[in-house]
């Protein structure tokens, strides 16, 4: 049964759209649906279908959400972008109008034709043509990104220290990881080669890129642009999360030396694989101290949401992915240590009888993914998938044991401290410069133990990029 009181919102939010852009179009406009799709910890997305004039029309709207965290310049700066990108030939929607009467900023902006869910890209037979077009057209848009005229930008976009930047939000969220930290050192003793500053979309992903049959149709989701080295947009698009699951590096749709050349031939600077590794990096790191800010929002009671507490523990796949890329850059193979993981779950009912803790997380994990997914459609099913995968992460955790976590208490010791957080700061400080090669060793039995209980498909494949 839906909520009156959300029910009368929505009829107001559409409402107050209609009137805010018949004013602006100067034509009669009727709003026939306003439909909320997933949105993310900073903003919502709403799906619009009008009548302007009469004639059927249809929208996309993306508005700040109360009290969540302002990503990049804010709405009225990315509307701004769109028209740049548009001036310069990147595919993008237009924009219909921007402004703050909704209650918080807002873009709306025409709602194209396509496709962006990864698995369906990467996986439905309706997309085979595209997917051996996208990549080229991606290194395209890329260029076609880097060629926006970022002076105009210089006073409404940030130029981050990214390591610094991302530094500070593991402080601020009091979730010290002394593997992130690794690899953030790794790349200050090892910088990247300097580029002219330009605007950087900060996003450019899988899953951000609307497809239809014939390839790519729109970049979408402007909103980390900032200014900056333009290689981190390449680096990005590699990271292995943005893969879902495809052994191929470039997004998931073709290769490294396909992305780099076409980008080349639009007239993108020329760049080498090993540059692009460490962009592939710090995007790796960046990714998971986002999973960390996900999961930091749902617990600060800001956005409550069973998704962002989820992608919390996917962190450590970053941690995992990040081990491989050093000791593939360091030279040496990738770490491929088995953890003894004990399971210590009492056989019997234990002190509160049975059903045990573990049983009842499965009984209620089973009726999510079987009776409740079945009565529920779009965003609720979705959510249901996702409440169902986090009952998962908890019955192999209570399966797994404290057997690991004693385990690596017992190796950060060795290194002179007595915690994650001492081990952090040591690694953040360079006290142990001399000892990162055994450091990266040591660290990944305790990640591994985490990966296997957050997502034990991971480690099914390597975390590497695969060779072209």
């Amino acid at each position: 049964m839906t909520d009156p009181r959300t029910s009368n919102s929505i009829a107001d939010l559409g409402r107050r759209l209609a009137e805010l852009v018949g004013t602006e179009l100067g034509l009669s406009v009727e709003i026939v649906d306003l439909s909320r799709l997933t949105g993310g910890a900073s903003r919502e997305t709403w799906s619009v279908d009008a009548h302007v004039d009469g004639v059927p029309t249809a929208w996309i709207l993306q508005r700040e959400r109360p009290g969540g965290v302002r990503t990049g310049g804010g709405m009225s700066v990315e509307a701004s972008l769109l028209a740049e990108a548009t001036r310069v030939g990147v595919p993008v929607p237009t924009v219909v109008m921007s402004g703050d009467q909704l209650g918080s900023p807002f873009v709306l902006c025409e709602r194209l034709g396509g496709e962006a869910i990864p698995r369906k890209l990467l996986r439905d037979d309706r997309f085979e043509r595209a997917r051996s077009l996208v990549v080229g057209q991606a290194g395209g848009a890329l260029a076609q990104i880097h060629s926006m005229n970022a002076a105009s930008f210089r006073d409404e976009l940030e130029e981050p220290d990214q390591i610094a930047q991302f530094r500070g939000v593991l402080d601020l969220i009091g979730d010290p990881r002394p593997v992130f930290e690794l690899g953030f050192r790794w790349l200050e003793l090892h910088p990247c080669p300097e580029r002219t500053s330009g605007i950087v979309h900060g996003d450019f992903r899988t899953g951000n890129l609307l497809l239809d049959d014939s390839g790519l149709v729109a970049v979408l989701d402007w909103e980390l642009a900032h200014l900056g080295n333009p290689i981190e947009d390449l680096g990005w698009f590699c990271v292995r999360s943005w893969r879902f699951g495809s052994p191929h590096p470039a997004g998931g749709f073709g290769s490294v030396d396909e992305l780099l050349e076409a980008y080349r031939a639009a007239g993108g600077q020329d760049v080498d694989a090993e540059e692009l590794r460490w962009w592939e990096l710090l995007g790796t790191l960046k990714w998971g101290v986002m999973c960390l800010i996900q999961a930091a929002t749902h617990l600060s009671g800001a956005a409550r949401s069973v998704e962002l507490a989820t992608i919390g523990r996917r962190a450590c796949e970053n941690e995992w992915d990040a081990l491989g890329l050093l000791r593939s850059m360091s030279g040496e193979e990738r770490l491929n240590s088995t953890p003894a993981i004990v399971h210590d779950l009492a056989t019997g009912g234990g002190f509160h009888g049975r059903p045990t803790a573990a049983e009842l997380v499965e009984a209620v994990r089973e009726f999510l993914e079987g009776d409740i997914r079945d009565g529920l459609q779009g965003r609720l099913s979705y959510q249901g998938r996702i409440a169902a995968n986090a009952l998962r992460m908890v019955e192999r955790e209570l399966a797994a044991g404290k057997a690991s976590s004693i385990a690596h208490d017992e190796v950060v010791a060795v290194f002179g401290v007595e915690t994650d957080g001492e081990l952090a700061a040591a690694i953040r400080a360079g006290d142990v410069d001399d000892r990162l090669d055994e450091l990266a060793v040591v660290l990944a039995e305790a990640v591994e133990a985490r990966v296997r209980v957050a997502n034990p498909a991971w480690l099914d494949a390597a975390p590497l990029t695969p060779p072209d």
